[in-house]
């Protein structure tokens, strides 16, 4: 006999309960929930994580912090969580290279992605528009529409630079005029970072209509000697934020603690419609303890880097076309049917990322050892 879990369809009390449950609203309607495949493979390079996990040594004071934040679990946190947004402000004037900013200007978050959407909420909404360049962050057209901001993008250069130009975001502003204009340096999933004459450009163009100009800089301590951060051009446009995440450099994906710098009346518009105590406690502790071991959790970056140049020049060297990157990936092209490579790949226990343009992979660099597996999986599923 058919059992009821095996054909509901079969059973009408099963049939009633299916056809009287609440819809959701029409524009989710086969909307599909974001995530990366996670499958269980020895070699994991497709988003974009550090592969250097905390030590021993920081792990226990991870632990400890938590410890000791666990013992006043009973009470609500720090609403404003006051120390770690000295902390970051602390950190950011020694990587960027800035005069340290107030805490009334630095704001956190459960990750860059509560950061943009909290933005987002701040100053988009019904009738108000956000621009962005494609290819981009496969989440920002998601932040417009669970905040009723219609989503439209221009086109970045051309591959492999993918580049964009003064010229290009400000014909963009100047088409659409939008409420909001989000850029990234490095750019996922290109990699590609900006200059300072392009940010500047799309603050300028923006400032008559007091729109909002958002620099993603989720990757931004692996770019290149010499790239420098918005952050330097920050106090020339008070209607500019910069936007940052724990989860790369620092080594902490699995914390979520994003955070953003901008003019206080921005961060006070973010704190209007931020969710009651949403910043852990426990958050808090873990976060605030990384970043008093910022040396070593920043350590492997300059080997990353380096690794990623090598891969890049072996992609290169293979005839791949590799679009130059700032960022801990590279995006490069197959040359023949994606999935199939892909698919390749996967078979030889190394998972990647089918995104950006077609024809495109996109590899995280991982430990030396897992960038050797990659480029031998490569050279068996992709032979030239």
């Amino acid at each position: 006999m058919v059992g009821m879990s095996e054909n509901p369809a079969a059973t009408p009390a099963a049939t009633a309960a299916e056809t009287s449950l609440p819809a959701p609203r029409a524009d989710l309607a086969g909307a599909e929930p974001y995530g990366a495949p996670q499958l269980p493979v020895t070699h994991a390079l497709n988003v974009n994580e550090n592969p250097f996990g905390p030590s021993a040594a920081l792990a226990d004071d991870i632990a400890a912090a938590v410890r000791e934040a666990a013992l006043g679990l009973n009470r609500y946190p720090d609403r404003e969580a006051l120390a770690l947004r000295e902390d970051l402000a602390s950190y950011l004037a020694h990587e960027a290279g800035i005069v340290q900013p107030p805490v009334e200007s630095v704001w956190a978050a459960n990750g860059s992605n509560e950061i943009m959407h909290q933005l987002m909420l701040a100053y988009g909404g019904p009738g108000r528009t956000a621009l962005g360049f494609t290819p981009h962050y496969s989440m920002y057209p998601e932040y417009a529409r669970d905040t009723f901001t219609t989503w439209v993008t221009a086109s970045r250069g051309p591959a492999p630079d993918f580049a964009l130009t003064p010229e290009t975001v400000t014909a963009a502003i100047s088409e659409h005029r939008p409420d909001i204009v989000v850029l990234t340096s490095p750019n996922n999933p290109t990699g590609t970072a900006l200059d300072l004459d392009t940010v500047r450009a799309a603050a300028l163009a923006l400032a008559p209509t007091r729109g909002l100009l958002v620099v993603d800089e989720a990757y931004s301590e692996f770019r290149r000697d010499g790239v420098p951060s918005a952050l330097t051009v920050l106090g020339e446009h008070p209607g500019m934020v910069v936007t940052r995440t724990m989860s790369k450099a620092f080594a902490l994906a699995g914390a979520r603690l994003g955070y953003l710098v901008a003019h206080r009346a921005i961060v006070d518009a973010v704190r209007v419609v931020r969710l009651p105590y949403h910043l852990s406690a426990v958050t808090q502790a873990v976060a605030r303890t990384a970043l008093a071991h910022r040396q070593e959790l920043l350590g492997q970056v300059e080997l990353l880097r380096a690794e990623r140049d090598a891969l890049a020049a072996h992609l290169t060297g293979r005839g791949h076309g590799v679009a130059a990157s700032d960022a801990n990936f590279i995006l490069f092209r197959t040359f023949q049917d994606r999935s199939a490579v892909f698919e390749g790949l996967l078979a030889r226990d190394v998972l990647v990322r089918a995104v950006g343009p077609e024809g495109w992979l996109r590899v995280s660099i991982g430990t030396p050892e897992d960038n050797a597996a990659f480029r031998t999986a490569l050279e068996e599923a992709d032979p030239r």
